[in-house]
């Protein structure tokens, strides 16, 4: 399988290693949101740029018929658009927050202890996330997703960085130098804690993941997320 990879950062890098291991070629690199791609005999299209980046990279993957995977975070209130204009296009797409398979199955975990803990209205929900410095945005997309996956199943209706209030799911964000990842759940009453964690022990979670959902995609139309890849949820 041929791949484009669209930001050649630290994580392109990491799933160039990964791709090549398993057989497949890199036949396009871009470092910024350059004019002049040419995605000719490219199959997928991965996108781990920056926020500024990550629209007109995904778009012009889209107008060329190349499926695009975008791990890309901090552009999310374009969301939307992206989704209209790949359907406009008859195209393939699919954005994940975190590529790891392990985050992912933390994802289902984080899903089921909502729903179990919706009812108990002595605990306040908070969540920690920890990444190397080098991150650009606060909180990370995946603290979002679980942020998010929380207020689906709860009373919460919002979350908030750095503070907090009844209706409310506090996001505390850290940035310490060569940490991959680390998200931590915590439900707190006056008698006990329940913590539910994920940690990363390194990059190469999170690029094996991209790679296994660009070899999920190829030749596949439509909008798609990491359950679809993993089979589960």
């Amino acid at each position: 399988m041929n791949i484009a990879l669209l930001g050649y950062g630290r994580m392109g890098k990491s799933i160039e290693a990964i791709a090549l291991t398993r057989n497949h070629c890199i036949t396009l690199k871009i470092s910024d949101a350059s004019d002049t791609f040419d995605f000719t005999d490219v199959d997928v299209a991965i996108d781990f740029s920056i926020p500024t980046a990550a629209v007109p990279n995904i778009k012009k993957a889209l107008d060329a018929g190349v499926p695009v995977i975008s791990g890309t975070t901090g552009w999310l209130d374009q969301y939307n658009d992206v989704i209209t204009y790949c359907q406009a296009k008859n195209g393939t797409f699919l954005y994940a927050s975190n590529f790891s398979l392990g985050v992912n199955i933390f994802y289902e975990i984080n899903t089921r202890l909502a729903q179990l803990m919706a009812s108990q209205e002595d605990y306040s929900t908070e969540i920690e996330e920890i990444h190397h410095t080098k991150k650009l945005d606060a909180p990370s997309g995946t603290a979002i997703s679980l942020a998010e996956q929380i207020i689906e199943n709860t009373d919460y209706n919002e979350w908030a960085l750095g503070t907090a209030s009844t209706n409310t799911i506090k996001i505390e964000a850290k940035r310490i130098p060569d940490v991959p990842g680390t998200h931590e759940i915590n439900y707190t009453s006056d008698i006990d804690t329940i913590s539910i964690k994920h940690t990363a022990h390194s990059r190469q979670g999170f690029a094996m993941g991209a790679v296994i959902a660009a070899e999920w995609i190829k030749d596949k139309k439509g909008i798609f997320s990491m359950k679809d890849v993993l089979n589960i949820g």
